[in-house]
C-alpha cells in the first residue's frame, strides 16, 4: 500500500492498540525492532501546500460550485469542496483508485488539508464512522456516478457545461496578462479501455478498444480536456473548442496573437479554413506526406542525397517553401514548408502547412522566427513539450484510468485529473521557481516535496504537525509555503 496512516497510543488516542514489535536483520550489536506505536503518522506532509495553494487559487471552491449537492444536509458530514478536496489532493499525492481512500479516509493531515473541521472524526454523525474523519470510496463513487444514476443515494450530480468552462477558466488566469503572443497545442491520445465501457470502439491505430481524449495545451497549462470515442477522426470537435478557448483567452490576453499548433491528424480544411477567418489567429500543422508533395521537394532531396554522399554524415537536410493545394479537400492554397532529409541512406521528407508569415510580424522583434528552417526546427517542433506534459497526465496521474461503466463519469475523472494537474503546475510555477523544482515533472515534485513524513497532534486549540527532521528539502519546503501563503493573502 502507498499510504501508511496509523493510530497508536498517544495523547489523543488512548484506546488504540499496540501491536507485538517484530524484528528486522540486526545491525551489528543492535537488535531491530519495529512496531506501530508511532501515533497518528502520515507520509503526505506537503499534502498542506496543495491546501494553501488551492487557497490562493481558489479550485475547489470553484469547482463545487459546478454540483448540485441534493443531501440534505442535517445528515452531511463532507461537504462539496471538501468531497472534491479529498479526490483531487488524492490524485496529486498519487492515489488514483477510489479504494485508496479506504485507508487514506484515516489520515487526519489529509482532513486538515482537505478543510474538514473535526479532523479525527470523533464529531460525525454516524456513530459507526466515529474516528474517521474523510469520506468513503463509496461516497466518492456515487460522487461521480451521479450524473447516471438516479436513486436516493446519488444526490451530486455536475454541470459538464460549468466544470468544462472551470476548468478553461482557471487555466486561463495562470497565463499572463500582457502576452503578445500564446500558442495553443492540439493532441489527441488513446486511452485503452479494459472493460464494457460506455461509447467503446475498436481503434485500429491503438490495436484495442480506447477512448480518444482531445487536449488543449498552452504552456503546460491544460485548458480543455475532452473525452471523445474514437470512432471519429483525431480532429472531430476541434473547432468548437478552439471556438471556447479563444474566446477565453481574448478575455485574457486582450492584445495577444494565437497559433494554433498539431501534428497532421489536425491538417483538415474545416480548422485551417476557421483559423484564416478569425482575427490574429494563425495555424501551423502537420502535413501528411504524398507523392505531389515529395514530387515538389525533389529537387532539395536530391541536394540532400549528393551532400549526403559527399560528407559522410548519418543525417542531412535542408529546407524548401512552396505554395500546395489539394485537389478537393482545400479550399485554397496554402504555405507548405517540406524538410527534405536523408537519414542513415534513407529518405525521410517531412511537411507543415501554416498561414504564419514568412517574413515575420510587423513590428517584431525577430523577423526571421518563420523562414522554413527555424519555423519547423525551432517554432513546429517545440510542439514536442505539450506530449510531455500529457506523459505527466497518464504516467503521474493516471488519467487514462477510465474504468467506470458510463461515458459522462469517465469524462469527469478525465477533467478531475486535468484539476490535479493543474494543482501540480502551479505548484511548480508559483512555489518551485528558480529552485531545482522549476522544470521538474508531476512526480516528481510528488516524490521530492510532499512525500514527506508527519506526525499529527490534534488537540482543542490547533492541528500540530510535526514534519520529518530528516526531511532533505526543508529549505525548499518554507520556500514554497511563504510563497503560497503570499498568493493567498494577494487572493484574499
Amino acid at each position: 500500500m502507498k499510504h501508511l496512516t496509523t493510530a497508536g497510543v498517544d495523547a489523543q488516542s488512548s484506546t488504540d492498540c499496540q501491536q507485538a514489535s517484530f524484528q528486522f536483520q540486526d545491525l551489528g550489536e543492535r537488535k531491530v525492532e519495529v512496531d506501530f506505536s508511532a501515533g497518528r503518522l502520515s507520509s503526505d506532509g506537503g499534502a498542506l501546500l496543495l491546501r494553501q495553494l488551492d487557497a490562493g487559487l481558489g479550485l475547489t471552491r470553484t469547482l463545487a460550485g459546478c454540483f448540485c449537492d441534493q443531501r440534505n444536509q442535517r445528515f452531511v458530514d463532507h461537504t462539496m469542496p471538501q468531497l472534491l478536496a479529498q479526490r483531487i489532493y488524492g490524485l496529486a499525492l498519487g492515489y488514483e483508485d477510489l479504494n485508496d481512500h479506504e485507508q487514506l479516509r484515516r489520515d487526519p493531515l489529509l482532513a486538515t488539508a482537505c478543510d474538514q473541521r473535526d479532523p479525527l472524526g470523533v464529531e460525525r454523525f454516524n456513530p459507526e464512522f466515529r474516528g474517521i474523519p474523510l469520506a468513503a470510496p463509496s461516497t466518492l463513487n456515487r460522487l461521480e456516478l451521479s450524473n447516471n444514476k438516479v436513486t436516493r443515494c446519488h444526490r451530486l450530480p455536475h454541470d459538464p457545461v460549468k466544470v468544462e468552462a472551470c476548468l478553461l477558466e482557471l487555466g486561463v488566469r495562470c497565463l499572463r496578462k500582457h502576452a503578445k503572443e500564446v500558442v495553443i497545442d492540439l493532441d489527441s491520445m488513446g486511452h485503452l479501455l479494459h472493460g464494457l465501457q460506455e461509447g467503446r470502439y475498436y481503434n485500429d491505430y491503438y490495436t484495442g478498444y480506447c477512448y480518444l481524449p482531445l487536449y488543449l495545451v498552452v504552456g503546460d497549462v491544460v485548458l480543455w480536456a475532452q473525452l471523445r470515442t474514437s470512432d471519429k477522426g483525431g480532429a472531430d470537435g476541434v473547432v468548437p473548442a478552439l471556438e471556447k478557448v479563444v474566446a477565453a483567452i481574448r478575455r485574457r490576453c486582450k492584445k495577444a496573437r494565437i497559433i494554433v499548433r498539431g501534428d497532421s491528424g489536425f491538417c483538415v480544411e474545416e480548422i485551417m479554413a476557421w483559423c484564416e477567418t478569425q482575427p490574429e489567429v494563425y495555424h501551423c500543422l502537420g502535413l501528411a506526406r504524398n507523392s505531389v508533395l515529395i514530387g515538389k521537394l525533389g529537387p532539395a532531396l536530391a541536394a540532400v542525397r549528393m551532400r549526403y554522399c559527399l560528407c559522410g554524415a548519418p543525417s542531412v537536410r535542408e529546407f524548401a517553401e512552396f505554395e500546395y493545394q489539394t485537389q478537393k479537400s482545400w479550399s485554397r492554397p496554402r504555405r507548405v514548408v517540406g524538410k527534405a532529409e536523408v537519414t542513415n541512406g534513407s529518405d525521410n521528407p517531412r511537411f507543415i502547412v501554416t498561414n504564419l508569415p514568412a517574413n515575420g510580424f510587423k513590428g517584431g522583434q525577430d523577423r526571421e522566427r518563420f523562414l522554413p528552417a527555424r519555423l519547423y526546427e525551432e517554432f513546429y517542433c517545440a510542439r514536442g513539450e505539450m506530449e510531455n506534459v500529457l506523459k505527466q497526465q497518464v504516467l503521474d496521474l493516471e488519467a487514462d484510468k477510465l474504468s467506470t461503466h458510463f461515458l459522462a463519469s469517465n469524462q469527469l475523472r478525465l477533467w478531475l485529473a486535468s484539476f490535479a494537474y493543474l494543482l501540480l503546475a502551479r505548484l511548480r510555477t508559483l512555489g518551485c521557481h528558480s529552485t531545482e523544482l522549476a522544470r521538474a515533472t508531476a512526480g516528481t515534485i510528488r516524490l521530492k516535496l510532499l512525500k514527506v513524513a508527519a506526525r499529527v497532534t490534534v488537540s482543542v486549540r490547533r492541528v500540530y504537525v510535526q514534519l520529518s527532521s530528516a526531511f532533505p528539502r526543508q529549505d525548499l519546503f518554507r520556500l514554497c509555503h511563504a510563497r503560497l501563503l503570499r498568493l493567498a493573502s494577494a487572493d484574499g
